[in-house]
């Protein structure tokens, strides 16, 4: 069986939103195969409006009409969400979960027996078509349920699939990663108004100078400290700002920040 026909998405947010804008964007589902369930009444009429898709209040009114079940809900409620919805999955569902730290076990043992399970963990520029996916399947999902879940997710941005013992580390880098890029370019932008530059002018500056640097590493294939260097002139200015930054124990921090988020991803699982 192919995998997607028909998607039941659960939860109307910001990354179900996205998975839905992926998919009718790039033509890979047309509306009509895709139902969001989401309780808030204002929201579903914005996403019927802006995507042509049905909207319900309750998932288990569309769970027999579909083939793939996204649960696009935080890890804390997705077990209630699943033990609500279990008695309801049709047999051989393919069930992708989103919720952070919350393994693919825990899930199957909610679900009924053999029941195929996906895990992914996609980040918010999934929204503009730029994420990072990364996927791993439990026990009873197949290459083919892989390799259908992340043609989904390529239609965000980039997706690959880890196993999933590293799912919690992936996390930390790429799933919580756009907030660690926005506070560097927020602290960029506030540090160019402290040196008298006009606010609008320094936000510019920082947040295009990020953009062009994660470009100019893809295209180039330079590593980080490759650029680092080409921008180091013996005495100049980047050298002066990039030995603050190491004093300021930069590397350091960004890697405590890091284990913090992966132990807050086991917590979650736990």
């Amino acid at each position: 069986m192919a995998y997607p026909l028909r998607m039941l998405v659960v939860g109307g947010g910001r990354m179900g939103e996205a998975i839905v804008a992926g998919l009718i964007g790039s033509n890979s589902m047309s509306a009509d195969r895709i139902t969001v369930a989401e309780p808030d009444g204002d929201r579903c009429q914005v996403l019927s409006g802006r995507y042509g898709v049905a909207c319900v209040p309750d998932a288990i009114t569309a769970l027999s009409k579909v083939d793939t079940l996204v649960l696009a809900v935080k890890p804390q409620v997705i077990v209630d969400v699943v033990e609500a919805l279990a008695s309801a999955l049709g047999e051989g569902t393919l069930v992708v979960s989103i919720a952070a730290g919350i393994t693919c076990a825990k899930l199957e043992a909610l679900l009924p027996a053999g029941t195929p399970v996906v895990r992914v963990m996609p980040n918010t520029p999934a929204m503009v078509g730029e994420g990072m996916s990364v996927i791993s399947s439990g026990s009873f999902a197949t290459p083919a349920h892989v390799d259908a879940v992340r043609g989904v997710f390529d239609t965000l941005g980039k997706a690959v699939v880890l196993d999933e013992r590293h799912q919690n580390a992936a996390t930390a880098i790429s799933g919580s990663g756009p907030a660690y890029v926005a506070l560097f370019i927020d602290a960029l932008t506030a540090a160019g108004a402290s040196e008298g530059l006009p606010a609008d002018v320094a936000a510019e500056l920082a947040i295009q100078t990020a953009r062009g640097t994660t470009l100019l590493l893809e295209r180039t294939g330079q590593t980080p400290e490759e650029l680092v260097r080409a921008v180091s002139s013996p005495g100049g200015t980047t050298v002066a700002a990039t030995a603050e930054l190491e004093i300021g124990g930069f590397r350091e921090t960004l890697s405590r920040a890091v284990s913090a988020a992966v132990r807050r991803a086991e917590e979650l699982g736990a």
